[in-house]
């Protein structure tokens, strides 16, 4: 075994995994923010773009709007599969390929000429997005120390933060003085320089011998408090979800708010989550049995008092920030804890830590506008708040790490 690489294979019958590593490997953590963040950069520039996108295309704003929702089902699906599909590929290779497809992908949106050749491109978008974030827990976790585990995956989180906070204002700005080609052309460039950072700065990472198969995603949830866990975490984003699809609604509901005092409160929402994202990463690693209990009751707590005290706009103020650094803090809070129950199954409970996002961002957005359009905005984001709570005291409730022989 070289002295980079990580869990090398064995040639054995039995793997054995390598022990923890000394030093965390800083630089590779810091190219995987990087490719977190020009992958949902990606995700997120055609709401802003829309209205050019569909003149350009010649479909309606609609048809356009779906280009997302296609990354997401597809992520949701890849998710959970992408250990099942290449169960022996260096994990390195994996990550570089997966971003040299996600570069594809905005280089065919870019020279688009209808809708059909649009979907598709996003599909594979939506591919590398779901596996990139499936393995990218496990891989930062053997790229770091233990004791540097929340902080490593902190990290990786920034980059998504960043480009969920600046996707849309920056798409929005560029759409006003270029074409929309040129910015997923230069987003494509970007991306591919990424792919290559990724290929020169990490080490070779082997697959983890409990990637093998649907069995490994089987004995995963079969773990003592998986199950319970992941039943919070999906009841947790899908409040968040209910009531963030429709935070305009929500925001508006405050007498004598323009649409600058609307910008703020967004703002204060998107500066919430970076604050969140680095105040856990600070204290995740000693303090993960308290924060379980207190970064999603932040997302449930926050929305109700958004939805209790509408005519007052300090409160709504402090909530809508208090909301956005509960959920800043979420992923890091839940990976850190899946890291730790389950230190050999990072790969597969990776895949279902995703899979559970997408699919409560996919359900949570319909039952919203059911909710909204059939009985109005104070029971949809009372919904959220009940959903988003409870979510939180059952992820609290299930438990820390395995004592292992």
């Amino acid at each position: 075994m070289t002295s980079d690489t990580i869990d090398s294979p064995r040639t054995d019958s039995v793997p054995v995994p390598s022990a923890p590593r000394d030093r965390t490997a800083w630089a590779a953590i810091a190219v995987m923010m990087a490719t977190s963040f020009v992958l949902v950069l990606a995700e997120f520039l055609p709401p802003s773009l829309l209205p050019s996108m569909a003149a350009s295309l010649g479909i309606s704003e609609g048809q356009a709007g779906q280009a997302v929702t296609a990354t997401a089902f597809i992520g949701f699906l890849t998710a959970p599969t992408i250990g099942i599909l290449v169960p022996r590929l260096d994990r390195r290779l994996l990550l570089v390929l997966l971003a040299a497809g996600a570069a594809v992908s905005s280089a065919v949106v870019a020279i688009s000429a209808d809708f059909i050749m649009l979907l598709v491109a996003r599909l594979l978008l939506g591919a590398a997005l779901g596996a990139f974030w499936a393995m990218s827990i496990a891989i930062a976790a053997r790229l770091s120390t233990p004791k540097h585990l929340g902080r490593a995956i902190m990290l990786v989180n920034t980059g998504t933060t960043v480009a969920t906070v600046a996707g849309v204002p920056v798409g929005t700005y560029l759409g006003s003085i270029m074409d929309w080609r040129l910015i997923f052309a230069g987003v494509a460039i970007i991306t591919a320089v990424v792919a290559v950072a990724l290929r020169l700065v990490l080490p070779p990472v082997a697959p983890a011998p409990s990637s093998g198969g649907l069995r490994s995603l089987v004995d995963t949830l079969r773990v003592p408090g998986i199950r319970l866990g992941l039943t919070g975490h999906i009841l947790t984003v899908l409040g968040h979800f209910i009531a963030f699809t429709y935070i305009r609604l929500a925001i508006e509901r405050v007498p004598d708010l323009d649409a600058a005092g609307i910008a703020v409160l967004l703002a204060a929402f998107g500066l919430g989550g970076v604050v969140g994202n680095f105040i856990i990463g600070l204290l995740v690693d000693k303090h993960l049995t308290v924060l379980r209990y207190i970064v999603p009751a932040l997302i449930g707590v926050s929305i109700a008092l958004v939805t209790a005290f509408p005519d007052h706009l300090w409160i709504v103020t402090i909530a809508i920030t208090t909301w956005g650094m509960g959920f800043g803090a979420w992923l890091t809070t839940l990976s850190t804890w899946m890291g730790r129950i389950v230190p050999d199954r990072m790969e597969s409970g990776g895949g279902l830590v995703v899979a559970g996002f997408q699919l409560a961002i996919t359900v949570g957005a319909g039952v919203g506008g059911l909710l909204v359009d059939t009985i109005g905005i104070v029971p949809a984001l009372t919904v959220a708040a009940v959903s988003a709570i409870v979510g939180g005291a059952i992820f609290g409730a299930a438990g820390g790490a395995r004592t292992r022989r």
